[in-house]
């Protein structure tokens, strides 16, 4: 007897043979929603439209249109949260093919001609493991959720002292987390130059938000002057970049915690230019960590298009072209390339922001570590 439909779990049978559907159907209609596919793009389909209660794909090598190695790879980078375990469906003896679609994220594989006993305990299998992953992950991602909001918590009640004491608009440090994590990822969606692993993903912009701290060292009465600053008073304000840097880096305990190293390398360096203009150290180029040189670009831009004692703000559309035009210093022509691609979305990211606590990339994480342990 066929399980009430509304509690069944669903699986898609994406197979480009009609007699091989016709099986894989027999054998888990009566304990499945059965949704088939018999080319990529239709499978892609039905997974966009059934990706949050989907329990398996079963997955044919020889799929036509789109082909198996595209879906995984679409599988991987958006529905990664859904941890949706794939079955392929492979030739016999095709150890190459195997080989590659393990490495590509399947879980598992069954080969024609099926023998239904182990076609049905391979899904028993992959179902009862998935379960467990799932179980496990649902509890580092909490474990992980609540360290970082923690971390967060004292980083906002830090930033919170610098900007009272600076005077600042009471959002720069919260917009320049915003705009530093926009750009951090552009930057990895038209280049693979640098590498940041996802966890550094995660901590980077978080980091940015004590890009300032050396100001805390720096009196109240010349960071809120209103007038131009003399020479002395400059070269006083400069010195924050050293000074936060040496803050963090006098807390031996956490000295290489990532998040901390990230913090030193932004407050030391987020003033360097790329074309060794900048201080406190003249860095040249990719001289300057490159977590310093996307919170330089954030921290300008914002600064630019926020009220000071001096000028009005400017407009997204000024600020954007003083930047490019490098009458703001110069950047990176990589950041500059996420600037120009940023731009029309700058205003409304700034104007929403939240706190985000960044949780999907949580999840993807802890995922990607159990994938690969």
């Amino acid at each position: 007897m066929k399980k009430n439909d509304s509690k069944r779990p669903k699986m898609i049978i994406a197979e480009h043979s009609d007699i091989n559907r016709m099986i894989l159907n027999n054998i888990f209609e009566d304990n499945f929603t059965i949704l088939t596919a018999k080319e990529g793009q239709a499978a892609l389909d039905l997974i966009e439209q059934n990706h949050e209660d989907l329990a398996v794909i079963l997955l044919d090598c020889a799929i036509p249109v789109v082909d198996c190695f595209e879906i995984l790879s679409q599988i991987q980078k958006k529905w990664s949260k859904d941890h949706i375990p794939v079955i392929m469906i492979s030739p016999e003896n095709d150890l190459k093919t195997v080989t590659r679609t393990y490495k590509a994220g399947a879980f598992d594989y069954i080969t024609r001609p099926f023998n239904s006993v182990i076609v049905t305990q391979s899904v028993d299998n992959i179902l009862s493991l998935h379960q467990r992953e799932a179980e496990y992950t649902k509890i580092m991602a909490n474990q992980m959720l609540e360290s970082y909001r923690n971390s967060h918590m004292i980083i906002e009640i830090l930033s919170g002292v610098i900007e009272f004491r600076s005077g600042e608009n009471a959002l720069h440090i919260v917009h320049v987390e915003a705009l530093t994590e926009m750009f951090l990822r552009e930057l990895m969606r038209i280049s693979d130059r640098y590498f940041l692993s996802d966890s550094d993903i995660l901590m980077l912009p978080m980091a940015a938000a004590l890009h300032d701290i050396g100001k805390i060292t720096i009196s109240s009465e010349i960071l809120n002057k209103p007038g131009k600053l003399t020479d002395e008073e400059f070269e006083l304000i400069k010195k924050h970049t050293t000074s936060g840097s040496e803050i963090l880096n006098s807390i031996e305990e956490y000295r290489e915690d990532p998040l901390i190293k990230f913090a030193s390398y932004i407050c030391r360096w987020h003033h360097e230019r790329y074309d060794g203009h900048g201080y406190p150290d003249g860095l040249v180029g990719d001289e300057i960590p490159i977590a310093a040189q996307l919170v330089s670009i954030a921290d300008v831009y914002d600064s630019l298009t926020s009220d000071r004692s001096y000028r009005k703000a400017l407009s997204n559309e000024e600020a954007v072209q003083m930047i490019l035009d490098g009458k703001s210093g110069v950047f990176n022509p990589l950041l500059l390339e996420c600037l120009r691609n940023l731009a029309d979305k700058i205003p409304e990211k700034l104007s929403n922001t939240t706190q985000s606590l960044y949780e999907d990339d949580i999840y993807r994480i802890i995922g990607n570590s159990l994938q690969t342990h």
